[in-house]
């Protein structure tokens, strides 16, 4: 007698799988260790102080050297993907980030999303999913939060399109709104060992900076990140998975190119505490050289000694002239790859 067997994989949510207000916790855990940090910075140029050194974190009024703000993100956002990126056809942006507290060696991180958007495109195969992520550690406490949108594929065009709804969402975070980690001091603040000696007053609102050095970005480096983030999205994975047969470059990878090589004119800029928008661009391919420029956007001061937040934009690219963002029709130059909009704490 032949006997009937569910499947037992998972394909993946497609775009007629979600609902408005769906709360999805996400699997699988992960308890940061000594090695998480030291494969980031082997990933990365990543050379900023705070994160590089126990003991230049201590003097800044932290507990030890917490884990880079990005590689928390990329944790956080890789437990994400198989339940709303894994039939991504693109990640399409990023608002209202901010970055709740440190995340240290042994803290145990776990994801959950709300599904806050829903719009179906006009080819009735993809529609744009937004929703609002939060990552928590082992006793429950928001380290940060997020929202992203994506295009879905449709797993069966002829499924009826859900209602419209597109959230509105604030053009950046409020300075007021972002939270400056307990105990932070700049005020004894070692300039020389931080690498540069810009401070918070020397920068100002307009000011453009090109980072000037390049990294040529190779498959093997991307696919080690996104195995270390376990981020299983079939464009970075599978070659079939686009028309050109070519493996998209996971997009987290280019911010954290971008952002180390930023050090150089930005090395004080430490903690990054707020995401107020970002775009993919351009696809990045292997074989990519990125660059990176910054504007600086707007200054505040915080409560913290000797604390002060600078928004910054920053651009990565793939070559041609620096501070190049849009054309004459309004669209990303081709060779702009990333646009991001950040919060960061630097000395005063």
């Amino acid at each position: 007698m032949a006997t009937s067997r569910r499947a037992k994989t998972n394909a993946g949510r497609f775009f007629e799988d979600y609902s408005l207000g769906d709360v999805i916790r996400h699997a699988v855990p992960r308890t940061v260790t000594g090695g998480e940090r030291a494969l980031y910075q082997a990933l990365y140029p990543a050379r900023h102080a705070l994160y590089s050194s126990d003991e230049f974190a201590r003097t800044s009024g932290l507990p030890q050297a917490p884990l880079d703000d990005l590689a928390a993100f990329h944790i956080v956002f890789g437990k994400t993907v198989p339940d709303v990126s894994l039939n991504a056809v693109a990640n399409l942006g990023y608002a209202e980030g901010r970055w709740h507290l440190p995340v240290y060696v042994g803290d145990t991180l776990r994801s959950e999303s709300e599904v806050i958007g829903l719009k179906q495109n006009s080819n009735g195969k993809t529609g744009v999913v937004w929703v609002r992520t939060r990552g928590l550690n082992q006793r429950d406490e928001m380290v940060m939060e997020y929202v992203r949108w994506v295009m879905v594929r449709k797993g069966d065009p002829a499924a009826s399109a859900p209602e419209t709804v597109v959230p509105e969402l604030a053009a950046a975070i409020d300075p007021a709104q972002l939270k400056v980690p307990a105990g932070l001091d700049f005020s004894a603040y070692d300039f020389t060992l931080a690498g540069e000696t810009h401070r918070w007053g020397d920068y100002e609102i307009g000011e453009t900076i090109n980072h000037v050095d390049g990294v040529t970005v190779e498959e093997a480096e991307h696919m080690l990140a996104t195995r270390l983030w376990q981020n299983t999205a079939k464009v970075h994975f599978d070659t079939t998975a686009r028309p050109d047969g070519r493996r998209l470059i996971y997009g987290g990878h280019v911010i954290s190119m971008a952002r180390a090589l930023s050090f150089n004119g930005l090395a004080n800029a430490q903690m990054i505490v707020g995401l107020n928008a970002g775009a993919h661009a351009n696809p990045c391919l292997a074989g990519t050289t990125i660059r990176a420029w910054s504007e600086v956007l707007d200054k505040a001061e915080t409560a913290a000694p000797g604390v002060g937040a600078i928004r910054l934009r920053l651009v990565a690219t793939s070559g041609g002239d620096p501070f190049r963002l849009r054309a004459e029709d309004g669209k990303y130059c081709p060779e702009v790859l990333l646009d991001l909009d950040y919060w960061a704490l630097m000395p005063v």
